[in-house]
C-alpha cells in the first residue's frame, strides 16, 4: 500500500502540518491551507507513533527549545534536487540568501530559476530551510505555505538564532 505509507497531524503556531513518513523516513511536510490540514487522496494510515521522533523534534523547534532538527528523511526527488536541498541546509540559522547566490554556490551560476524551481520542490519545508531563500533585492518571494508563513518562520529563527559570545574591547 503506497510503500507503506503513513502520515501523523503536528499542531505548531503555524497551523497544523501534515506529515507523511515511509518505513525509511519522513518524505513529506505539508503546510496547511486556509487553516486546516489537506488529507492526502489516498487512505493511509495514521501513526503517530511512527513520526513521534519528528513531531517531537518539530514541536521543540516551534517553542524555541531546538532549532536543528536530526529525524529520519525520504525525500524524493532528483540529483539536481537533492543537491539543492543539500545547499539549503547550509544555510545558517537566522539567515537569508538569494536564488542567485544559492546557484552561484553551487557552481551553477546561471541556474537561478532551476534552482528556485528545485526549491519549490522541496517536500521537507522547515527541515529542509526553503524559507531562507529571497529575491535578490531582499523581498520574501513564493513560498508553499504563504509568505506569512515564511515572514513567521525567519522572525521565529532569528529570535532563537544562537548569538555569537560578546567580546570587550581591550
Amino acid at each position: 500500500m503506497y510503500e507503506d505509507l503513513a502520515y501523523d497531524i503536528v499542531d505548531t503556531p503555524i497551523g497544523p502540518l501534515l506529515l507523511i513518513a515511509s518505513p525509511r523516513g519522513v518524505r513529506t511536510i505539508e503546510f496547511p491551507h486556509n487553516g486546516r490540514v489537506m488529507m492526502p487522496d489516498v487512505g493511509l494510515p495514521r501513526d503517530a507513533a511512527r513520526l513521534a521522533d519528528a513531531a517531537a523534534q518539530l514541536r521543540a523547534y516551534f517553542a524555541g527549545d531546538c532549532l536543528a532538527l536530526d529525524f529520519a528523511r525520504d525525500a524524493q526527488g532528483t540529483p539536481f534536487q537533492h543537491e539543492v536541498w543539500n545547499a539549503l541546509c547550509e544555510i545558517p540559522l537566522g539567515e537569508t540568501i538569494s536564488y542567485g547566490e544559492l546557484a552561484r554556490r553551487l557552481a551553477r551560476p546561471n541556474a537561478s530559476r532551476a534552482v528556485g524551481a528545485a526549491n519549490g520542490a522541496n517536500p521537507l519545508p522547515i527541515i529542509v530551510p526553503c524559507h531562507r531563500v529571497i529575491g535578490s533585492n531582499g523581498s520574501l518571494t513564493g513560498f508553499g505555505g504563504g509568505l506569512p508563513t515564511k515572514r513567521w518562520l525567519l522572525d521565529h529563527e532569528r529570535r532563537h538564532a544562537p548569538r555569537p559570545p560578546l567580546q570587550l574591547l581591550p
